[in-house]
């Protein structure tokens, strides 16, 4: 068997021998036919293209040399940019102003965009521009500074291939267009308000065809470039104003500028919360103090030529350039009302530090260059401001680098805008987002107001032209300083009409020659003497004396914050009282500190704002007659119509904030003069608001608008203006809205909270109590009788109001005390309305109270 085993083995291996040998030889033949064939050389590697140096790149292109050196294609207008070795991984200043635009799109001529520090990254074959974060402060000396960029997140905004580099010189060479017609370094379009209307108005998309870099200034400190940004939108529901000529196609101008970082020496100062100045916010992360905040004041880098010198010139003064568009009979005005600001800065040890030139007619430079600090005028067709002052700065210290004031012609005119004033909607809505910028200043809107009030005034006391003018420079000072201050660094004070006594303000002899005010930085009330024989300034023709001490804190040289402790020290000076627009009470519920107010005058406002609305109520007696011109129109009569009826609506909003309001002191615990940090405003003088607010805008007989005026208050008609709606004066509708105005605070969830809680610490006026004389001043006085269609307006209108704080959709915001108060006023009113005497007119309006009342308690139940 093992045989037989062994011989089927063998013979299986024989015939795979036998097989395998013809394979063997038909692949040796093979091989040799292959090596027989004639060589073929392989095809050479293709060769890579050379790559092109900066100079062939630029070739054809202009160049613009300067901080940056930038290319365009002088075919195609394509832009490069070139980076020098030294500038990789350094620090600059970005800063965008808008050259021209439309309110509609929040945008217009001046107005100060992005201001921030980015840094240029190198990352193998690309270049990064980097913002960077400034926001927070590691002490070098600290560990934890090692950690200082944890979890803060870098802001990279535009990433670009390096295009060619010049070994030798270490430049490198970019494409620009990406990072200059793209909103890469600033947003200009506004994204969509939640709920916002769809009639409202819209930027389209960016069209990278239309938007183009329309010029490039290249200077050794700075870089500028001026680019056109072009927004499509092929089909549109609102085409925007008359200022938007397509609303398919809007242009939006933006300067950007690049700019060196100083490195100067400069010194920061900190912000302190006794004055106001604008600030870099910045948190220390390494300070365990329960304030760790190191917040950069902003201010000019003045340095005294001689530093023993008690006053000195400065080495570099801040120089102003009035453009040369001024009108020549404006110019002195301007200069002297800029160069006021001197007496300020001669406390604080320096002379001649602002200086005013004029702009030659022949100059080489434009107003838009951020080397010239210039006062510029405009006149738009929506116009956003009066006056406005921006400045930028070194992000890093809060250096002030430049600075422009833009002023509106049409603020300086009798122009103004009414139609809300009657309740009047306008056929197509134009949003404008132009709030939440700490620089924006509606303080010439403001001035303008007051002077066309004051112009009512002197027209009934039978005032010159030569009166009328010296008003109007006033007025025009005002605005000029109001617009410096915030070019130097200050911020609003809207707490500095506490200065003098409404006696003392009706007093020539006291006020000539002084601010009428604290502070030119506050939004007052023009001044007006009850006698015409006493009739001072009308408005502020000198700086404050906070003005003057808000300088010397920010501008004193010192060696140490010791030094500067002492001027700090002084702001419990009641003429160096000081509240900035955070603090104020412009809108109903906001803050609490009723002597922080705007279109506000004297420490006794509740007595002041009396004084204007009687002063309102007996011009109104005149102006028919005053203002019916013949052969014109009767626009000029409405227009002072409604000033007077605005002012009159503004003075009741002052009072109103004293009722639940509590006064407020920042002095610092131990500072000397320093009071409580709140203190709820006395008894009387909540009493003394609501008793003046019962008169004059709640009481039957509040709102006497004569008889023979409403007939006259015609607007002109302008092609097919009236298509908005109905030209009838809305008179009911409009005192409505005044009543509404000094409600929508009397009856505001935080007024009703904070009375609540300020019982704990001083407050005498009870909540509910309070409510029961609001709800007796609206109803008691012809509740049993007639009641005319004013004050059945109101009653509905506080009848709605308290069935909102119980059922309505903000009922969460109210606490359960004012549910309590508003359903115990309800049944008050409801015993009152049962007895249905009076007119038809008057039944019918009780049993309408009545049947909203019914409503809600059952609602209720």
């Amino acid at each position: 068997m093992i045989r037989l085993k062994r011989n089927l083995l063998l013979t299986m291996a024989v015939v795979m021998v036998t097989v395998a040998l013809p394979m063997n030889e038909a692949l040796a033949q093979k091989k040799k036919k292959k090596s027989d064939a004639p060589v073929v050389a392989a095809p050479a590697p293709e060769k890579k293209p050379e790559k092109k140096s900066i100079a062939e790149l630029t070739k054809g292109s202009k160049k613009f040399e300067g901080l940056f050196t930038f290319y365009q294609d002088t075919v195609s207008g394509e832009l490069k940019m070139e980076v020098a070795k030294d500038q990789l991984g350094k620090e600059f200043i970005y800063f965008a102003q808008i050259g021209d635009g439309v309110t509609d799109a929040g945008t217009f001529r001046g107005a100060y965009g992005e201001n921030n520090i980015f840094k240029i990254v190198r990352y193998f074959n690309r270049v990064e521009f980097v913002k960077q974060n400034v926001s927070h402060y590691f002490d070098p000396s600290n560990p934890l500074s090692r950690s200082a960029d944890a979890n803060i997140s870098p802001g990279i905004m535009a990433s670009a291939k390096i295009e060619a580099e010049d070994a030798e010189k270490g430049t490198i060479l970019i494409k620009a267009d990406n990072l200059f017609l793209k909103e890469t370094f600033s947003q200009i379009k506004n994204p969509p308000f939640p709920g916002e209307s769809p009639m409202a108005f819209r930027l389209g998309n960016l069209d990278s065809e239309k938007t183009k870099v329309l010029a490039i200034r290249s200077y050794e400190k700075n870089t500028d470039l001026a680019v056109e940004y072009v927004y499509n939108n092929p089909s549109v529901l609102n085409g925007g104003s008359s200022a938007v000529t397509d609303g398919r196609n809007v242009s939006i101008k933006v300067f950007h500028s690049l700019i060196e970082l100083p490195d100067n020496g400069y010194e920061p100062r900190f912000d302190d919360p006794r004055v106001g100045f604008f600030t870099t916010e910045v948190t220390d992360m390494t300070s365990a103090s329960a304030t760790p905040f190191r917040d950069l004041i902003h201010r000019w880098d003045l340095r005294k030529k001689d530093p023993n010198a008690a006053i000195s010139d400065p080495v570099e003064p801040i120089v102003f350039w009035i453009e040369n568009s001024t009108p020549m009979e404006w110019r002195g005005t301007i200069m002297d009302a800029v160069l006021e600001w001197n007496k300020a800065f001669e406390k604080a040890g320096f002379k001649n530090a602002v200086q005013v030139k004029i702009q030659p007619d022949d100059a080489d430079w434009d107003a838009g260059d951020i080397r010239y600090n210039v006062l510029r005028w405009t006149s738009s067709p929506n116009p956003p401001f009066g006056g406005y002052g921006p400045s930028f700065v070194n992000p890093r210290t809060g250096q002030i680098l430049g600075a422009d004031i833009m002023l509106e012609f049409v603020y300086h005119t009798n122009r103004v805008v009414y139609d809300k004033l009657f309740g009047e909607e306008a056929a197509l809505e134009t949003h404008t987002s132009l709030g939440n910028q700490p620089h924006f200043c509606f303080v010439g809107a403001h001035l303008q107001n007051n002077m066309m009030f004051g112009q009512a005034f002197l027209r009934a006391h039978g005032a010159s032209d030569l009166e009328m003018e010296g008003m109007k420079k006033e007025a025009m000072a005002e605005l000029l300083m109001h617009e410096v201050g915030h070019t130097l660094g200050l911020n609003h004070n809207m707490k500095a009409s506490q200065l003098f006594s409404p006696k003392e303000l009706a007093d020539k002899n006291v006020i000539e020659g002084k601010a009428l005010s604290g502070s030119v930085m506050d939004y007052l009330a023009i001044n007006l003497s009850p006698d015409k024989n006493t009739q001072g300034h009308y408005f502020s023709t000198t700086v404050g004396p906070y003005d003057v001490w808000a300088i010397q804190a920010g501008y004193t040289p010192v060696k140490s914050q010791a030094e500067l402790d002492p001027i700090l020290a002084l702001s419990t000076k009641p003429e160096l009282t000081f509240g900035n627009d955070a603090d104020d009470m412009r809108a109903p519920g906001k803050a609490i500190d009723p002597r922080v107010m705007i279109g506000d005058l004297s420490n006794d406002q509740i007595a002041y704002s009396i004084h204007m609305m009687e002063t309102s109520k007996k011009l109104m007696e005149g102006i028919k007659e005053k203002y019916s011109k013949e052969g014109q129109s009767y626009q000029e009569l409405t227009q002072a119509y409604s000033v007077l009826m605005g002012t009159y609506t503004t003075a009741g909003g002052v009072m109103s904030r004293y009722i639940g309001g509590v006064y407020v002191d920042r002095a610092m615990a131990g500072q000397e003069g320093a009071t409580q940090p709140y203190t709820p405003v006395s008894l009387k003088d909540q009493k003394r608001a609501l008793d003046a607010i019962s008169k004059y805008m709640l009481a039957p007989n509040a709102y006497q608008i004569p008889e023979d005026l409403i007939n006259y208050l015609a607007r002109q008609r302008r092609g097919f203006n009236f298509f908005g709606g109905p030209e009838d004066p809305k008179i009911h509708q409009q005192v409505l809205n005044s009543q509404r105005s000094v409600l929508a605070h009397m009856t505001h969830p935080n007024t009703l909270q904070r009375m609540v809680d300020s019982e704990l610490y001083g407050n005498e006026y009870n909540m509910a109590t309070y409510m029961s004389d609001l709800t007796k001043a609206i109803f008691d006085a012809d509740i049993n009788g007639n009641v005319n269609t004013f004050r059945q307006n109101l009653q509905i209108e506080y009848v709605n109001t308290l069935k909102g704080m119980v059922t309505g959709p903000q009922s969460n915001r109210y606490n359960n005390f004012a549910k309590s108060a508003a359903l115990y006023n309800l049944n008050y009113i409801k015993t009152k309305v049962n007895n249905s005497s009076g007119n038809v007119s008057s039944k019918a309006h009780k049993d309408h109270l009545k049947l909203v009342i019914n409503n809600t308690l059952e609602d209720v139940k």
